[in-house]
């Protein structure tokens, strides 16, 4: 069976639902990680020093693929609106970021979700 390496991302400043970001925080982990089991998704560190095994912030991805110089099988994140703030307001670093992956996976399909304020 064929293993998909890939990044997961999870934003830990959006309100989801008029949830709190904690809960929403939450909300995306307890949808992202069953999902990564399922698909059987190696998650992969670029940098050493990271925390998590996970990304809170797109500049920092974008900053690691380009020092490792890695194509990955995959971006694995809640739902679009969860980028929507970078994707607006850096489209050209958002079209770099992408070239890196060779499937963006949304946990939850456009409009499940509401996203308020950052």
């Amino acid at each position: 069976m064929w293993t998909l390496h890939g990044i997961y991302f999870i934003n830990d400043k959006i309100h989801l639902n008029g949830l709190s970001r904690e809960e929403s925080f939450h909300l995306q982990e307890q949808a992202l990680l069953p999902f990564i089991g399922d698909k059987k998704i190696q998650i992969v560190t670029l940098n050493q020093h990271q925390l998590n095994s996970h990304y809170t912030i797109l500049h920092a991805l974008l900053h690691d693929l380009k020092k490792q110089r890695v194509s990955l099988d995959c971006l694995v994140y809640y739902c679009p609106c969860v980028l929507e703030d970078f994707t607006r307001s850096y489209p050209a670093r958002w079209l770099i970021l992408k070239s890196y992956f060779h499937h963006l996976l949304p946990v939850q399909p456009s409009g499940q979700e509401k996203a308020a304020g950052f």
